[in-house]
């Protein structure tokens, strides 16, 4: 037990744990300034509460839980978490604050779009059990429902995101080595290079926000693309169009290899692959520039 702590410890314990609820709110809601505003009022509500805490982290770990499953249940937000073009928000993890936290593989662009699959009420079970380490019942008290079917909703989860947990696996040098031959073979309009590349299965996924992204003429996919044959055609008619007004940079992005496409200084788009079994699985072209905000600071051509 804490007790009532003093205005200089209750800012000592937010900012110990600043970074896991920054983490915790992104994986959420898969928006890096969402997340901010979530963690924001959690400061302001730890600045007004005057009774005692057992725990610090535990009490705001609660709170931005709350915050996110409420803002995952306003319209807004049920609206553009069923476009199925959807992309999380990419993100360098050094500019966006949350270089710390501890395991990388749970903010790969993989495990965000396997996390936004899910139910919030699934979401949020997943990542308070897995990550914070919060037991069953301290769960069910949370969201408000029962042990029993917190366990249920955890498996449920598990089961979901079986497949892209795969996808992490591969280590960052294969993961980079995929990501350059992929480039090359776009840049050089190689269609048959480009279905070596991918898995038979693959699926690509471009976001160009809600009302979409047309450039030099080509309009993104508002529904995902399926068969490496198909994404393959697809990625060589649209670098044909605008390879030429955009320069490329190699980054790390949710913690893996990435490329951001530039329009001047300014951020036009983002790729990032998933990666399994030697083979791209998934493809990720994030266009949306109101969301493309946290990609850290262009590099000098």
């Amino acid at each position: 037990m804490e007790g009532r702590l003093s205005l200089a410890r209750r800012v000592e314990a937010f900012e110990s744990c600043r970074h896991e609820l920054v983490a915790l709110s992104y994986r959420m809601l898969g928006d890096l300034g969402r997340a901010e505003d979530m963690v924001q009022e959690a400061w302001l509500r730890w600045q007004g509460h005057e009774g005692d805490v057992e725990s610090s982290r535990a009490f705001l770990v609660t709170v931005v839980t709350r915050l996110c499953l409420n803002e995952l249940g306003s319209a807004r937000a049920r609206r553009e978490e069923a476009r199925p073009d959807r992309l999380p928000e990419p993100v360098d993890l050094d500019d966006g604050g949350i270089a710390r936290v501890e395991r990388v593989e749970q903010v790969s662009m993989a495990f965000l779009v396997a996390l936004q699959r899910l139910t919030p009420a699934e979401r949020a079970v997943l990542l308070l059990h897995e990550v914070f380490d919060f037991g069953h019942q301290e769960i069910a008290e949370l969201v408000g429902n029962t042990a029993a079917a917190c366990r249920k909703l955890l498996e449920r989860a598990r089961r979901s995101l079986a497949t892209e947990r795969r996808m992490q696996a591969a280590s960052q040098e294969e993961h980079r080595r995929l990501l350059a031959a992929f480039l090359q073979a776009a840049s050089g309009g190689d269609v048959q290079g480009i279905v070596r590349l991918l898995a038979e299965d693959a699926v690509m996924v471009t976001d160009g926000g809600s009302e979409g992204r047309r450039f030099a003429g080509q309009r993104n996919l508002s529904q995902p693309l399926r068969n490496a044959v198909r994404i393959a055609a697809f990625v060589v008619a649209t670098t044909r169009r605008t390879a030429s007004a955009l320069r490329v940079e190699e980054r790390q992005l949710n913690a893996q290899p990435a490329a951001v496409f530039w329009n001047g200084d300014q951020p036009f788009a983002a790729l990032l692959l998933a990666v399994a079994d030697g083979k791209v699985q998934r493809v990720y072209f994030h266009a949306d520039l109101r969301r493309l905000g946290h990609l850290g600071r262009p590099v000098d051509a």
